[in-house]
């Protein structure tokens, strides 16, 4: 079995063309499932903050009613300096809490970002592949173009006798 070499040139063109377009969504695809998986990350993190804490403010507390029981074992009254010291553990236990909260929303903003990122060179990938099917296409047209068999200007296309037909009347 013979093919034409023009058919070979035409099916390897629609080949690349094809190839091109799918390596593009499939890098498009990659792309999009990072971004997922990167607000999947900053979704755990914001509840693993948000975990941390509670936990830090159950500590907290607990610090807190212990230093209130020690002094009011120690006979102290409250007011004063014991009272001072509660309050100023009370910021600082406040802080350590707004510390975990703010880590946390700077990692979820980066992986945000890093999914916007992966999404943005997702769609540069197709827009690539396409751009590459496009050069492929027209690279492959370019290639099986043959100037010896164009018709010439002024001249119809059906004069050549390569096509079995003439444009002398009455020759068939």
């Amino acid at each position: 079995m013979c093919v034409d070499p023009g058919t070979l040139a035409a099916i390897g063109t629609v080949v690349s063309v094809a190839g091109s377009i799918a390596g593009g969504a499939q890098q498009m695809a990659m792309a999009n499932a990072q971004a997922k998986a990167y607000e999947q990350q900053a979704q755990a993190d914001s509840q693993a903050s948000a975990y941390e804490a509670r936990q830090e403010r159950k500590k907290q507390e607990l610090l807190q009613a212990n230093a209130r029981a020690q002094v009011g074992a120690s006979g102290v009254a409250m007011a004063g300096s014991p009272s001072d010291v509660l309050i100023a553990n009370a910021r600082e236990g406040e802080l350590d809490i707004r510390a975990i909260q703010y880590g946390s929303q700077i990692r979820q903003n980066n992986l945000r970002t890093q999914a916007d990122i992966s999404r943005f060179s997702g769609k540069q990938a197709m827009a690539g592949g396409i751009i590459n099917a496009g050069s492929g296409l027209i690279s492959g047209l370019s290639n099986m173009y043959d100037p010896n068999k164009a018709a010439k200007i002024g001249q119809s296309p059906f004069a050549r006798s390569d096509y079995g037909i003439t444009n002398r009347p009455g020759l068939y």
